[in-house]
Parts: structure tokens; C-alpha cells; sequence
């Protein structure tokens, strides 16, 4: 009896695929690193800056971001722990984007790496260079 339960379950764990636990653990690392890519708490001084006043930008800007940033990063946290559990959609999101934000300056683009190099023969292609360095707006071969 035991062994039927237990083929039952397997069953049922794997007709019911991972594409749900995979989006939630990915989203969840991907907000849970939020501190270190400091997205929210740039893009909320760019736009204190634009929308209050560029005197507030570093001030109420910087305090809002922060707080932005930690709550983005707490979400992250749970979705990590409740990956493999339902429900699989993102929570918040009347709050927070469910895709990471970056300030309107700028737009990311693939690391500077052989990985995604389009010409590995001359040993070189275009990208970010140091993406990770908030403010960093070095490309090679931006067109």
C-alpha cells in the first residue's frame, strides 16, 4: 500500500513540472541580491530627483530607496524559502515591479565576456564592462 502512495506521489510530482518553483526561486535570488545591485535605490533618487526636487533627491530620495530596497529584499528572502510551495506568482506586485528595475538612465546590457562574445575568433566583442559598480556606464563597442 505504502509503495502505490508513495509511485502516486512521484507521479504527481512530476507530472506537475518545476517551471513554477524554478520562476519563483530565480525571481526570489534575483530580489533576495537586490542590496548588492542597489537598483530600487538608484531609480527612487532619479525619480525624487525628477518628480519632488533635486534637493530632496539625496535625502528623501536616498531614505525611500533604502526602504525599497530592504522590502524588495525581504520578498526575495521569502520566495526563496517558499519556493517549492504554491502559489508561483509574485507577491506585491501592486507595490513592486515583478522584474528588477534599473534607473531610466541607464539600461543593462550583457557582461563584457567570451561567454557572449559574437566574434570569439578576434577575441573580443561588446557589452557592459563592469556592471556591477552602481553608476558604471563603461560599454565597448556601444552602437
Amino acid at each position: 500500500m505504502t509503495r502505490w502512495l508513495g509511485l502516486a506521489a512521484l507521479v504527481v510530482v512530476m507530472a506537475a513540472g518545476c517551471a513554477g518553483p524554478e520562476k519563483k526561486l530565480g525571481r526570489g535570488m534575483n530580489n533576495a541580491t537586490e542590496i548588492l545591485r542597489m537598483g530600487e535605490l538608484r531609480r527612487t533618487v532619479e525619480q525624487t530627483a525628477l518628480f519632488d526636487s533635486p534637493e530632496s533627491a539625496y535625502t528623501t530620495g536616498f531614505l525611500r530607496g533604502m526602504n525599497r530596497t530592504l522590502a524588495r529584499t525581504g520578498i526575495g528572502l521569502y520566495e526563496i524559502i517558499t519556493f517549492p510551495f504554491p502559489s508561483y506568482e509574485p507577491v506585491l506586485t501592486h507595490k513592486f515591479s515583478a522584474k528588477p528595475v534599473y534607473p531610466d538612465t541607464y539600461r543593462p546590457n550583457l557582461i563584457e565576456d567570451q561567454t557572449f562574445a559574437p566574434d570569439t575568433s578576434l577575441g573580443f566583442a561588446g557589452g557592459d564592462v563592469i556592471p556591477f559598480v552602481p553608476g558604471s556606464r563603461f560599454r565597448v563597442f556601444d552602437n
